[in-house]
């Protein structure tokens, strides 16, 4: 359980148990309930170019995303400095390799077999793609998942979270559920993804789940290309603020992209029209 799950524990006002008390039941500190992370805004600017780099590159590890920063960006800071904020951010370079940050796996939960391979998608609902990717605030950061329809492009639901509980993947299933149900669910092996909580919650709707080979993003290719989409034509041209903001502006941009932005994968339709007229 993590720090953040444990403090969601604690009980304010209970009758017989002081909130000392709680915490040491627990194994927390009392002061970390009201500790705020100090923000330092040269780290949150090199976030953001950082974010930018990666979104291009994402086999940039550490050293050529110095040097991207250094040439480019006009920033030099050292290695470790760079090495320390992709982990703050949940990035890694793409390849075959034990991966951290968003998709840091738990070897207690059970992994699921990549079902795709081969396997013709023809028709919406087939196939369902999730991942989490980071949200640049003006102060802080914010993760968004998304739950994709690989035939049509459509988002089928989506949310915004200040964290990387599994709480709001089990949210934006139950959004997508209420739509359809896929044949298949496919994501990598992050330790959202592979929560009991959250596997079971997709097998009750009798759905097979497919996750991804360790380290492999290209085998949810089209949820990444939704990413680069997103950053680009919304989330890079704005500077939101809040957690808040973040949600009510990528909401619209997303009903955007559902409704009135053609694909030029899909003909020149829309996700909507694709995903609706099948």
């Amino acid at each position: 359980m993590t720090h953040e799950e444990k403090k969601k524990l604690i009980v304010p006002n209970h009758r017989d148990v002081s909130i000392r008390r709680q915490c040491e039941l627990i194994d927390i500190s009392r002061g970390s309930l009201s500790y705020v992370p100090l923000v330092n805004p040269e780290d949150e600017r090199i976030k953001g170019l950082i974010d930018r780099i990666y979104t291009d590159c994402p086999f940039y590890g550490s050293r050529r995303m110095r040097a991207e920063l250094a040439q480019s960006h006009e920033t030099s800071i050292c290695r470790d400095h760079v090495r320390r904020l992709m982990e703050e951010m949940g990035i890694e370079a793409v390849y075959p390799r034990k991966k951290k940050g968003l998709s840091q796996g738990d070897p207690v939960h059970q992994k699921y077999p990549y079902l795709l391979r081969g396997l013709d998608i023809v028709r919406p609902n087939q196939v369902w793609g999730s991942d989490i990717t980071y949200v640049k605030l003006e102060r802080g950061f914010a993760y968004l998942m998304a739950i994709l329809d690989w035939f049509s492009r459509y988002v089928v639901a989506w949310k915004v979270s200040p964290t990387l509980e599994t709480d709001f993947c089990i949210e934006a299933l139950t959004d997508a559920f209420e739509i359809a149900t896929p044949d298949i669910w496919n994501t990598d092996q992050g330790v959202q993804f592979t929560s009991r909580d959250l596997t079971a919650f997709v097998l009750q709707h009798d759905v097979k789940i497919s996750m991804d080979g360790r380290g492999r993003c290209m085998d949810n290719i089209f949820t990444e290309r939704l990413w680069r989409t997103i950053k680009y034509e919304n989330i890079f041209l704005h500077s939101y603020r809040s957690v808040d903001e973040a949600r009510t502006g990528i909401g619209a941009y997303l009903d955007f992209y559902n409704n009135k932005r053609i694909h030029s994968s899909l003909n020149y339709a829309t996700p909507t029209l694709i995903h609706h007229q099948h």
